[in-house]
């Protein structure tokens, strides 16, 4: 398969761009699943990134359409050495990323999680990469941002909510902060990551680097300004949805106990990761399981105690009836 006619140029542009030594280097953890309608603009778009020294690892989900051709296309315009290819576990987004997370021979200084049909803003990698090289490599640090949403004409149609409140374990337990097609972590961070036993049920990566690094006292960098362009379209596995329809939704999963469900499945994960947990947060974390369960009362002493909140006014009054009702 050759490489669409309309980005061949703009594609052999970015191909030229060959990676610098000096730079630390990345590696860019991509997941497809029949993406090959949007595809090409998000590799073009990683081409072009102003930060060079990356390498996209991209694991297919078994696609049925003409998404594993276009990778073997680009793969052989730019050479294995800068995109290389997997098969996915086909267990669902969750799953496919964890299993390149989990992938030993994948190595890097840095990690970027990518979707199929979003266009980074050519400056992603280098912004988030100053920002991270100030923190210390033992430490695990997660940088992620705003997105900027898009509709199939590449036309803007608003941005994500933005994020006012300061990222914390706190906050981690009971909410993702940024989706994770903005995320840039460290090695620490990866490392986490991988330490979560296999096939274990994960809500979200997203959700799940946030999770662990704030629960292991790393650090988080939330950037307001946007590094992408998200497309909202009609194939999207988890859209961004704004304004009635996302207050709907919101409302919904704390009604059907979606949000109870996806904290059970959070919880697992946490309760084998306790040693990498920090005193202060190991005893959080033992008072936000006890608060589930416990009677009205002690229930609200401890979501108190414990200082839960959300983003956002209406995002801390669902909380809060969560609380009430029981369904945290």
């Amino acid at each position: 398969m050759t490489l669409p006619s309309e980005t061949r140029d703009f594609h052999q542009t970015g191909a030229n761009r060959r990676p610098s030594p000096s730079q630390p280097s990345v590696a860019i953890l991509l997941c497809t699943f029949n993406g090959a309608r949007f595809l090409a603009e998000q590799i073009d778009s990683i081409l072009m990134q102003t930060h060079t020294n990356w390498v996209i690892h991209a694991s297919d989900d078994g696609s049925c359409d003409s998404t594993v051709k276009l990778l073997e296309a680009y793969q052989k315009s730019v050479g294995p050495d800068r995109l290389r290819l997997y098969q996915g576990p086909q267990l669902g987004f969750a799953q496919n990323f964890i299993s390149l997370i989990k992938n030993n021979s994948i190595e890097a200084d840095y990690f970027a999680f990518s979707d199929q049909d979003d266009i980074w803003h050519p400056t992603k990698l280098e912004k988030g990469l100053k920002k991270l090289q100030k923190i210390d490599h033992s430490n695990p640090a997660l940088y992620c941002t705003r997105v900027r949403l898009i509709d199939t004409e590449q036309r803007c149609v608003g941005f994500s909510p933005l994020r006012k409140n300061t990222p914390s374990f706190e906050n981690a337990l009971v909410q993702s902060l940024a989706g994770a097609n903005t995320m840039l972590i460290n090695q620490s961070a990866r490392t986490l990551m991988a330490a979560i036993p296999d096939n274990t049920p994960v809500v979200a990566h997203d959700w799940l680097a946030y999770l662990l690094v704030t629960a292991s006292a790393g650090q988080v960098i939330y950037d307001s300004t946007p590094s992408l362009d998200y497309r909202q379209h009609e194939g999207n596995l988890i859209g961004n949805r704004t304004g009635l329809s996302a207050n709907f939704h919101r409302i919904k999963r704390f009604v059907t106990g979606d949000f109870s469900i996806w904290n059970d499945m959070n919880s697992e994960i946490l309760d084998s990761m306790l040693g990498y947990m920090p005193t202060q947060n190991h005893t959080l974390f033992s008072d936000f399981k006890a608060l589930r369960t416990a009677g009205l009362v002690k229930r609200t002493r401890l979501f108190f105690k414990v200082g839960l909140y959300r983003q956002g006014p209406l995002e801390n009054l669902l909380l809060i009836l969560a609380l009430v009702f029981k369904k945290i």
